[in-house]
C-alpha cells in the first residue's frame, strides 16, 4: 500500500510540475487593477499623508486616475509587465484618493501550488517533502528556476522569516529544552495532577479555559496554551489529536470574539470605504469591528465546539476525534500508531541530571514572566513584544536553574536538545512562510474575488465571501495575509451591492459581511496544513500534524457550516 501511494505521489507531483512549465511559458498572466483604500490626511507640515502599520508615510505624484497606465482598461491590453507596480491617483476629486496597483494571476491555476502541498500532505504525510513540493511548483509557474537564489533567499533573508527562525528555534526550542532538563514541566503536572486535574476531562477544561485567558490569538496563544497543558493533558491520558484540536480552535476564534488585542488596529487599516459615513475614521471603523462580533457565528461556534469536546460531548467532534477517544481508551495510546509528530520526544521525556530536584515554580515563574511581559508589552507598545516575553521567560529558566546549582554544561545540554526538538518544525514553518507567499504573488485570492460579480442576490454574498475567504487562507495558510486580500475587495463589493439593490439595513449587511470575511480566513488557516498555527499547535503538544489536520478539519467543518446557515438567515430576515 505504502509502494503504490508513493508511485501515486510522484505521479501526481510529475504531472503538476509539467503543468507548471506550460503555464509559464505558453499562458500570458491576466493583469488586474487593484485599488486599496487608505484614510488621507494633510500632516502639519501640509503634505498629503496616509497611515499604515502604525507609519505615517508620504503620498507622492498624484496623478488623476484617468492618467494612470494602472487602469483596468490598460491592463487588458497588458502583455508584458507593466512599467509601474503602483500609483496614487484621485478618482472623483481631491478627496477621493486611491492607491492602484498591478496584480496578476493565471486563473485558477494560480492555485496549483497551494493544492500540491495539501494533497501531497494528505498522501504522503510528510509535510516538508509536500511543502518543497509546492514551493517548486510556485517557482517553476512564476519563471524562478534558480529556486535557492530567487525563492528562498529572499524570502529566509526577511525580517518575518528571521522573527520565526529567533523565536521558534531559539527562544521556544530552547525553554522547551530547559523545562525537560529541569523537569519542571513534569512537577507541574504533577503538582496540577494532585490538586486540580483529575482526569481527560478536566485536563481539557483547563486547557480550554487557557484558551480563553490567552485572548491574544496566532502563534502566541497556540504556543503559550499548548506548552503550559501538554505535560498535564499527557499524564492525565489526553490523546494529541484532542489536545492539538482544543488548542488550535479556541486560540484564534477567540481572538476575534474576545478582540482586546491587535486584530481590530491591524484589520482597521482596510476597511475604508469612500462616502461610508460609518467608516469614515479610524475610531468608526475599530468601533464597526466591535459592533460586528455578535456575527462572528463560525469563532463562537468554534469555541462552543471545543468546550462540547472539553466535557467529553462529542456528538459534534467527528469521527477521527472520536477514534483518537477510543485508541487513548482502550490502549493509553496518545498518538496514533503510525503517527510521526514534528517535535522531538526528547523534548516531552524528562532529562534532569543526577542530584537535581525539580520544581513546580522553575515552570510556573518562567510562564507567568511570559504572560506579564507579552501583556504589559501590549498596553506600551501597542502591540505584544512576543520575542521579550520568551527571551525573559528562557533567561529566567536558565538563572533558576543556575542558581539552583545545575552545572552550566547540562544547562548549555538542556539548551541544545530544544533546538534540536524543533529544527524540523521551524524548517516547515519557513517553507510554509515561502509558499504563502508565492501563492499571494500567483493571485490566487485576487483571481477568486475577481470571479465574484456585482450582481449577484445580496442573500448569497455572505455565503460566497465565507467559501472565497475559506479557500484563500487554505491555500495561503494565514488569515491575516487573507484579510489584506479580501477587505478591500470584499467590502466594497458589499456596499455596492447594498446599495444597488436598496437594503433596508445596509449597516448590518456590511457587518454580516465583514463577519464572515472575518470568520471564514480563520476557519481556512486553521485548517490548512501550511498555517502557522497549525504547525505550531501540532508541535507544542507533540502531535502528528496530518493527523491534527483532519481531525480538526470535521469539528470546524460543521461550525462553518451553521455559521454560514445563519448569516444568510440573517441577511435574508434583517438586511
Amino acid at each position: 500500500m505504502f509502494q503504490f501511494t508513493k508511485r501515486i505521489s510522484f505521479i501526481f507531483f510529475a504531472i503538476s510540475l509539467a503543468t507548471a512549465f506550460f503555464i509559464n511559458f505558453k499562458i500570458s498572466p491576466t493583469w488586474v487593477e487593484t485599488q486599496l483604500q487608505y484614510q488621507t490626511y494633510d500632516n502639519e507640515l501640509g503634505q498629503l499623508v496616509y497611515r499604515a502599520s502604525a507609519k505615517e508615510n508620504t503620498i507622492e505624484n498624484l496623478v488623476p486616475y484617468t492618467e494612470s497606465p494602472l487602469r483596468q482598461s490598460i491592463l487588458n491590453n497588458q502583455q508584458s509587465k507593466p512599467s509601474l507596480s503602483q500609483q496614487w491617483v484621485y478618482k472623483n476629486g481631491i478627496d477621493d484618493i486611491v492607491l492602484l496597483k498591478a496584480d496578476f494571476h493565471f486563473g485558477i491555476w494560480s492555485l496549483l501550488p497551494a493544492l500540491v502541498a495539501v494533497v501531497l500532505c494528505l498522501m504522503t504525510r510528510e509535510p516538508l517533502v509536500a511543502l518543497f513540493a509546492g514551493i517548486v511548483i510556485g517557482a517553476v509557474m512564476l519563471g524562478r528556476f534558480d529556486i535557492t537564489h530567487e525563492v528562498f533567499i529572499p524570502n529566509i533573508g526577511t525580517s518575518s522569516a528571521a522573527s520565526i527562525l529567533i523565536l521558534y528555534l531559539w527562544l521556544l526550542g530552547g525553554l522547551m529544552g530547559m523545562w525537560a532538563k529541569t523537569g519542571a514541566a513534569k512537577a507541574f503536572a504533577d503538582h496540577m495532577s494532585q490538586h486540580y486535574v483529575k482526569g481527560p476531562r478536566s485536563a481539557k477544561v483547563v486547557t480550554w479555559f487557557l484558551g480563553l485567558v490567552f485572548f491574544q490569538g496566532g502563534t502566541m496563544s497556540t504556543v503559550l496554551v499548548g506548552t503550559t497543558v501538554k505535560p498535564i493533558a499527557d499524564k492525565a491520558g489526553v490523546s494529541h489529536e484532542e489536545l492539538s484540536y482544543v488548542v488550535d480552535s479556541t486560540a484564534s476564534p477567540i481572538a476575534s470574539i474576545i478582540a482586546f488585542n491587535a486584530w481590530p488596529a491591524y484589520i482597521q487599516a482596510f476597511l475604508f470605504i469612500p462616502g461610508v459615513a460609518f467608516l469614515a475614521t479610524e475610531n468608526d471603523r475599530i468601533a464597526f469591528f466591535f459592533a460586528s462580533i455578535p456575527f462572528s457565528f463560525y469563532a463562537i461556534f468554534a469555541v462552543l465546539g471545543t468546550l462540547l469536546l472539553s466535557l467529553n460531548i462529542t456528538t459534534f467532534s467527528g469521527a477521527p476525534l472520536k477514534k483518537a477517544i477510543k485508541r487513548v481508551t482502550e490502549t493509553g495510546e496518545l498518538d496514533a500508531p503510525n503517527a510521526s509528530p514534528i517535535s522531538a520526544k526528547e523534548l516531552h521525556e524528562s532529562q534532569v541530571p543526577e542530584g537535581y530536584t525539580a520544581h513546580r515554580l522553575e515552570f510556573i515563574l518562567p510562564l507567568v514572566s511570559l504572560i506579564i511581559i507579552a501583556i504589559s508589552s501590549y498596553f506600551v507598545t501597542g502591540s505584544p513584544q512576543i520575542h521579550w516575553a520568551f527571551s525573559g521567560a528562557l533567561f529566567l529558566s536558565i538563572f533558576m536553574a543556575l542558581a539552583k546549582g545545575m552545572a552550566l554544561k547540562h544547562v548549555l545540554d538542556g539548551f541544545g536538545n530544544g533546538l534540536k526538538g524543533v529544527v524540523v518544525a521551524s524548517v516547515i514553518l519557513m517553507f510554509a512562510l515561502t509558499i504563502g507567499v508565492l501563492s499571494k504573488q500567483l493571485g490566487g485570492g485576487i483571481y477568486l474575488v475577481e470571479s465574484l460579480g456585482e450582481h449577484i442576490p445580496f442573500w448569497c454574498l455572505p455565503i460566497i465571501l465565507q467559501l472565497m475567504t475559506m479557500v484563500i487562507a487554505f491555500s495561503t495558510g494565514t488569515s491575516w495575509g487573507t484579510y489584506a486580500i479580501a477587505f478591500p475587495l470584499g467590502l466594497p463589493l458589499a456596499w455596492t451591492i447594498a446599495q444597488s439593490q436598496g437594503l433596508d439595513n445596509p449597516e448590518l449587511f456590511m457587518m454580516v459581511c465583514f463577519a464572515t470575511i472575518l470568520n471564514g480566513s480563520v476557519y481556512g488557516d486553521q485548517c490548512s496544513p501550511i498555517s502557522d498555527t497549525t504547525i505550531l499547535s501540532s508541535m507544542t503538544t507533540g502531535c502528528d500534524l496530518m493527523d491534527h489536520v483532519k481531525s480538526q478539519i470535521v469539528p470546524a467543518t460543521y461550525a462553518a457550516i451553521l455559521a454560514g446557515i445563519l448569516w444568510t438567515t440573517t441577511v435574508l430576515i434583517f438586511a
